[in-house]
């Protein structure tokens, strides 16, 4: 993982219904369009969307003056350490021409959009600059050779004309590149507010900056609290940094942002990123993933428990780095591959906003010799399964690259007629009229090594995806099963990757056929619902008075009653009700983790859906230090409290592992944990070892956190 030369950009994909004013250049106000869970308006979740990931300057060049002159520039992109051209000018454009609206795009994930780093860093007589947007040194001001804030702002209206949502990309974890013994070394980490210098690397002595050596990636502690390579770590438990950020995306919220992609969030204290994103849910809640890198086959609890209790969704490396095994690299088989989805639909909360892809800035692009049709087929596997699919810039070119800057070209060209746009443009829409695509479960129909049917439903809506990766030798399907109504379902590719139709009988079975070499298809059926389902909630996590918006279809138009768990909730309450989507705001009931369900006015009961997460309130970060903790072999500290942020006592629920190698050492352990502000806590710590718990003796400990910014409480261990 390179954070620092990161870019990363998501599109999301809508139904063509939803541009037809693409041709007219606008910045009007958006208007909800029929479905208002497919909406433009949706900020919340994005499960009916696919995302266009864009290394801003490497995509299209539209106001040539505002490119950096000097050393800083490469005409023509022969040099890719080196700025492009790009900018959102360029973007604007190509919206204005229709390009993503032909491929069913609703949403564009930009590069960090703040201003970076002006100088030119020679690594080892190779100059580099901050193209990719991760060398930060003013959060609150754009990035020039991008464009100005009006630049921005027509970018945000021109997107929203268009039915399209925009996602910026942000960087809190480090600014640039520093060295503790050159203080002239570039610009040498410096962090400014809106043009005022806060601190440098060198001399910092407000502690705005970790000063530890770049980590080994050997333990998560040395990954948060050691410098990510050379990169000046912001240091989170300081009052100024932690307002210092707050501020920083308000400003980028209040300019009508509908996403955030969170860089490096394995590499920052998950106690103060949920009382970050906490501060976002209270203020103008919107989607917001992160980026917790991990390699092929590797499976990490701390990925599974962060995506699961922070309030952020991840991009799923699970789904495509195994994607990647089976489609490009042939290292797996379709087992791995339905295996893979049985694991991590059981391991995520809310597999839903899961961000899946098949290659990004960070890796390989996917494209690799002669494999469009592997490509095309996992094109095909990620816009029909779970989560919210992500396209990265130029796949649908077949753009080639293999390491940084190679994966991270100049965008080839904008052709609207290679087989990967068209396959894009026909599937994208699907996520929006079908919602088995975006909120349905998945279930494998027919399969072996190479051959993988799949079924997606969702109330009486169904999907069903055949692919056969074997481009030499065709299968033949018998006793396939469905869940289509009886009927004739033609191919909604209409062939592109030489599928055909299928008859299904009334029984659900399809007579014997045979699937093609290299072959997919795509069948559907798409129906109303009569009873209500739910298909997805946002935000994850919230107090008393923020409103959950619930998303799926069959509410009817008629306000009914929301439940948190048995806790009833109708009337003015209830913000919005329509067929695909109710407002609600939440409840003052004890804070904790609840299932949300909906009852219709006809007192229809929907599914239960985990779950919501209800804070106690507005929440803070504080660092819970404890002394003379002193452990056996596989023991390890735990913190648990009379509050729900502390596990109600629940040491099954109890925050940690502690860490005690880097901010303090051992007997002596710590973690930065995300609790309500201005109250008063009682908590204990405990030693966990497998199932056994030991715990602390004495009275409970006391600590009032503080009203806002950051705290910190130290006791002794009580034998």
């Amino acid at each position: 993982m390179k954070p620092f030369l990161k870019k990363s950009i998501i599109t999301l994909l809508a139904s063509t219904c939803l541009f037809t004013a693409w041709l007219i250049p606008s910045i009007a106000v958006p208007t909800a369009s029929a479905a208002p869970d497919t909406s433009v308006l949706n900020k919340q979740s994005f499960s009916t969307d696919v995302i266009y990931q864009i290394v801003t300057d490497r995509f299209a060049d539209g106001d040539p003056s505002n490119n950096p002159s000097g050393a800083a520039y490469s005409p023509g992109c022969t040099n890719l350490k080196l700025y492009c051209g790009g900018d959102w000018r360029g973007i604007i454009n190509k919206i204005n021409e229709g390009y993503f609206a032909g491929m069913g795009v609703s949403a564009l994930w930009i590069s960090q959009p703040v201003e970076n780093i002006y100088s030119v860093i020679d690594y080892s007589g190779v100059n580099s600059t901050s193209y990719h947007g991760y060398w930060a040194r003013d959060f609150k001001r754009t990035n020039p050779a991008f464009g100005s804030m009006s630049d921005f702002q027509e970018l945000i209206n021109t997107a929203h004309a268009n039915n399209i949502k925009i996602i910026i990309d942000f960087a809190p974890n480090h600014t640039s590149p520093a060295s503790e013994t050159q203080p002239s070394f570039a610009e040498n980490g410096r962090l400014y507010d809106n043009g005022n210098l806060i601190a440098g690397y060198t001399g910092d002595t407000n502690g705005i900056f970790h000063h530890n050596q770049g980590t080994n990636f050997s333990s998560l502690e040395d990954g948060i609290y050691r410098n990510l390579y050379d990169l000046a770590d912001i240091n989170h438990h300081n009052n100024v940094t932690d307002t210092y950020f707050k501020d920083a995306i308000k400003l980028w919220l209040d300019m009508g942002i509908d996403g955030i992609r969170v860089d490096a969030v394995k590499h920052m204290p998950e106690g103060w990123q949920k009382n970050w994103v906490a501060s976002i849910a209270g203020y103008q809640p919107v989607f917001t993933f992160g980026e917790w890198f991990l390699g092929v086959g590797e499976n990490d609890p701390n990925n599974i428990r962060f995506a699961n209790e922070s309030g952020m969704s991840l991009l799923d490396f699970q789904f495509g780095q195994k994607v990647r095994q089976v489609f490009r690299d042939n290292t797996d088989t379709m087992y791995g591959l339905n295996n893979m989805l049985t694991t991590t639909a059981a391991n995520y909360k809310h597999i839903h906003d899961q961000v899946t892809f098949i290659d990004n800035h960070d890796m390989d692009r996917f494209k690799l010799g002669n494999n469009d049709r592997r490509l095309e087929q996992a094109l095909t596997f990620t816009l029909t399964s779970r989560g919210v699919p992500a396209i990265y810039y130029g796949t649908e070119q077949y753009m080639t690259g293999n390491g940084d800057p190679a994966n991270r070209g100049y965008m080839s060209g904008f052709s609207t007629s290679t087989t990967a746009y068209q396959v894009i443009g026909k599937l994208a829409p699907l996520r929006k009229s079908n919602p088995a695509l975006a909120y349905g479960s998945t279930q494998e129909r027919w399969i072996n090594h190479d051959v993988f049917i799949y079924e997606r439903k969702f109330g009486n809506s169904v999907a069903l995806v055949a692919i056969n990766r074997n481009t030499t030798t065709a299968a033949s399907i018998t006793g396939l099963q469905t869940s289509l109504p009886a009927g004739t379902y033609t191919d909604e590719l209409n062939g592109l990757l030489d599928g055909g139709s299928i008859t299904v009988s009334s029984t659900g079975s399809v007579p014997a056929f045979n699937l093609p070499a290299g072959a997919v298809a795509v069948w559907q059926f798409a129906a109303s619902e009569s009873a209500p389902i739910i298909g997805n909630i946002g935000t994850d996590m919230g107090k008393a008075g923020t409103t959950l918006t619930i998303d799926g279809r069959g509410f009817g138009n008629t306000k009914g009653t929301v439940f948190f768990g048995t806790t009833a909730v109708t009337g003015n309450q209830i913000v919005q009700w329509e067929d695909s989507q109710i407002q609600v705001k939440v409840p003052a009931i004890t804070p904790g983790q609840y299932d949300i369900k909906v009852r219709n006015a006809s007192s229809v009961d929907s599914n239960s859906y985990s779950s919501f997460n209800l804070l106690t309130g507005d929440q803070v970060s504080v660092r819970f230090v404890i002394n003379n903790a002193n452990t056996t072999l596989g023991e390890n500290v735990y913190l648990t409290g009379n509050i729900a942020e502390l596990g109600n006592w629940d040491p099954d629920k109890a925050i940690g592992p502690f860490f005690n190698q880097i901010i303090r050492t051992y007997p002596t352990w710590y973690f930065d944990v995300s609790v309500p502000a201005g109250t008063t806590l009682e908590f204990k710590f405990i030693k966990k070892n497998g199932t056994s718990v030991t715990w602390e003796g004495g009275s409970n400990h006391s600590f009032t956190t503080p009203t806002n910014g950051v705290g910190t409480v130290e006791v002794d261990w009580q034998p």
